[in-house]
């Protein structure tokens, strides 16, 4: 059962509050509500519901649908999602109960870099309408009853949750109250819920220090389900975390976020068991771990702890497997870091932030595109982009918003590379999907992101008004740079740009989305826009060129130097060959190392390749050392992590292990090593073989049908194998071009 996308013709029902006063700094129990109601006609049946907080319903015992985490997130005060369900078969004549459990949420729950508490508002409030034939016969209102004695004694999505087993027979019911509320943000829910999805039994460990652990074989985000017999009043407690420190045992280190959150993040369950059976698993909270510390007096002999993922409904459409086994993990490792952060919107982490960062979204989204039907979760957190543009065209670093702002809070908004995913996030979908709507709902949000990128490019500082195109040029504001490059202070970088400016990055990113919104404005039609953007990114080249190039020649020892001004397109063809001939050097130099941050390490290897450097390209996939991505896969890791060396040599941890952005890889495995390359419908194969993974094949369930693409190396022969669902272009390593037909293709290269 899943929730269709439509809202009632008429709202009859009441926002009702289910709580008696209360101290809203303390954490509260879950609020169960319920309604009997008599029916006479259970057919063409419709629940329309949404709240402030979370909601879980049933109907006569039965559940409503598999939201898990309904209504979802988003900024509430401008846009509240309402889901509807078919109820019919869960009702029966006669008699019937309508049961709700309320949690916090992101409404009132921990949420955000600072944890902060109360952030839409203090209030638990519901609102739920029951249509049969388009006729409501049950709304929410005052003839509701609730209760604050239910067995969910606390809750809350980062923190975790309490549960009594004792208590799930509720005999303390009370009047609700009616809100005076609002229905104007009310709209209906158009992505894919968030539902439970695969399924790891855990074993039980002693670690060094003598605690129990469990480990579940799979750092991802979720929950835990348990199965113990007990006796009443015994208590099971499980803190959920990500890695075993560097003697064994189990540790939260690597997400305690300091100063950020006075509450840290415990990321624990309590569960007080009933007699006899206990099966159980939460409602109202999710985690990032792989492990779990249990605290309790319980014999767990025959205990049974699955852990349960947890994200939208999107089926995997991008399948990889090659000659390397550790590649191979390392595919599988950027699928579970986009599956446990994409939890109704694209986050950082699962764990302490929880935050939707729009630059890890514009880096990603290239990839997501292949790995899985991501465009309904992009799709809506573009909607919280558009909300939380401010009217200068600023786009906000994090959507939805989840800070209470400041004067320090609003300088440090808009950077480079994070706003600009407002543009390249739709073109990485519409490249895919080539479906114009991304681009139309999200235009007027393009452009005024421009149009603040081209006011701060007027405002130029006094040692860069030289330059003939300074207008042109973007020095000033707040920008993160090229965020988390290895062997670099990036605090201290990021102090320094704040005081010089970062004209590299951030006048690449003003040519960058001007150019592809001239490029859209020409898809859409609009001719006039188109030009007028061409002009502003032309401008942009030049005076990128003028202030980061000697006539087109790049004297730096940074990587990401060389690599972006390739990949956006600011040299020209004999300029880029030779960039891309000083990239392999450097690259060579620094022991095949990548030193390339947040931003540019996504264009790396096809930067290479597409220049001749295959060889370096994959030394640089396949490198084991430290920063490389195999070296996280060496070290056991089952998700991409934030940081190069979140695990040090020594066994120290730090930061994220489960961030999806240097995951990135996965997409050049088949845009680049397989070839794979979708334009809106226009389809290229153009594959980057390699004999140091023996054979590599890409399946890409594509909008335009199922793509496959895999090469081997066999005796002296390089064996090409293709199919495509539509004509496309077929490039070969030996500069061979073929133009070809729907179906299946062979080719053989003579080595």
């Amino acid at each position: 059962m899943k929730a269709t996308d439509s809202l009632p013709r008429i709202w009859k029902a009441k926002w009702i509050d289910p709580e008696l006063p209360h101290d809203s700094d303390k954490r509260q129990p879950a609020s169960v509500l319920r309604r009997r109601f008599n029916m006479e006609n259970t057919e063409n049946a419709r629940l329309y519901i949404t709240c402030h907080g979370l909601y879980e319903a049933s109907l006569n015992g039965r559940r409503v649908g598999d939201f898990v985490l309904a209504p979802g997130t988003g900024n509430y005060r401008k846009r509240l999602c309402v889901q509807s369900y078919d109820v019919s078969a869960l009702l029966r004549t006669g008699i019937n109960e309508l049961s709700v459990t309320l949690g916090d949420g992101w409404y009132r729950g921990s949420v955000g870099i600072d944890g902060m508490n109360n952030y839409y508002g203090t209030d638990i409030a519901l609102l739920c309408q029951l249509e049969t034939n388009g006729t409501p016969v049950l709304c929410s209102d005052e003839e509701w009853e609730a209760s604050q004695q239910g067995p969910t004694r606390e809750n809350d999505l980062q923190q975790g949750e309490t549960y009594d087993a004792r208590m799930e027979k509720i005999t303390d019911w009370h009047a609700v109250s009616v809100l005076d509320l609002r229905y104007d943000n009310l709209v209906s829910d158009e992505s894919v819920p968030v539902i439970e999805q695969e399924r790891f039994p855990g074993k039980l460990l002693r670690t060094p220090n003598g605690d129990t652990v469990i480990d579940f074989g799979q750092n991802l985000a979720g929950y835990t389900e348990l199965h113990v017999t007990a006796e009443a009043g015994q208590k099971l407690t499980l803190w959920h975390g990500e890695t075993l420190d560097e003697n064994g045992n189990f540790t939260q280190k690597n997400f305690d976020p300091g100063d950020r959150n006075k509450n840290g993040i415990p990321q624990k369950l309590d569960y007080i068991c009933r007699d006899g059976e206990n099966n159980w698993k939460p409602r109202f909270t999710v985690f990032g771990f792989r492990y779990a510390k249990v605290e309790t007096d319980i014999d767990l002999t025959g205990a049974e702890f699955t852990a349960i993922a947890v994200y939208s409904e999107m089926p995997q459409t991008g399948f990889f497997e090659c000659g390397n086994t550790d590649v191979n993990r390392l595919f599988l490792n950027s699928m579970w870091s986009m599956r446990s952060n994409f939890c109704d919107i694209p986050t950082d982490c699962p764990t302490r932030e929880r935050a939707g960062w729009t630059g890890d979204a514009g880096v990603f989204a290239p990839t997501a595109v292949y790995l899985a039907d991501c465009y309904p979760v992009l799709r809506k957190w573009l909607v919280e982009c558009r909300l939380a543009q401010h009217e200068d065209g600023l786009v906000e670093n994090i959507a939805p918003v989840n800070n209470k702002g400041g004067m320090i809070s609003n300088m440090l908004q808009g950077s480079a590379g994070w706003g600009d995913a407002c543009v390249l996030v739709p073109w990485a979908l519409y490249e895919a999907y080539g479906d114009k709507q991304i681009l139309e709902e999200n235009y007027n949000m393009m452009c005024r992101w421009v149009s603040f990128c081209e006011k701060r490019a007027r405002k130029t500082r006094p040692h860069n008004l030289l330059n003939p195109y300074h207008r042109y040029l973007v020095d000033e504001g707040f920008h993160f740079g090229e965020w988390c490059q290895p062997d670099v202070n990036n605090t201290e970088t990021m102090k320094k740009t704040m005081l010089t400016g970062a004209p590299e990055v951030a006048t690449a990113y003003y040519y960058r989305s001007s150019s592809l919104l001239s490029r859209i404005a020409g898809i859409l039609g609009n001719t006039e826009d188109e030009k007028r953007y061409a002009e502003i990114a032309e401008g942009a080249k030049k005076a990128y060129r003028y202030s980061c190039t000697k006539d087109g020649k790049i004297s730096s020892d940074r990587q990401c130097e060389y690599v972006r001004p390739i990949a956006f397109g600011l040299l020209d063809a004999d300029e880029a060959q030779s960039a891309a001939d000083r990239l392999n050097d450097l690259v060579a130099k620094n022991g095949y190392h990548l030193n390339t941050g947040f931003l540019s390490t996504p264009d790396l290897c096809r930067v290479l390749a597409d220049h001749g450097h295959t060889d370096t390209a994959y030394k640089l996939l396949l490198q084991e050392e430290c920063p490389g991505w195999l070296y996280a896969v060496k070290r056991g890791a089952t998700t991409i992590w934030e940081t190069w060396d979140g695990v040090r040599a020594d066994g120290t941890v730090h930061d994220s292990l489960n961030h999806y952005s240097y995951g990135a890889i996965s997409g050049w495995l088949f845009n680049g090593v397989c070839g794979i390359r979708l334009c809106a419908k226009d389809l290229c194969i153009r594959p980057h073989p390699h004999p140091s993974l023996g054979f590599a094949k890409a399946e890409w369930r594509s909008p335009v049908g199922t793509i496959q693409s895999g090469w081997k190396y066999e005796d002296s022969r390089l064996i090409f194998d293709i199919t495509v669902p539509v004509p496309a272009i077929i490039e070969l390593p030996d500069g061979e071009n073929y133009e070809a037909a729907k179906g299946d293709h062979h080719y053989e290269v003579l080595l």
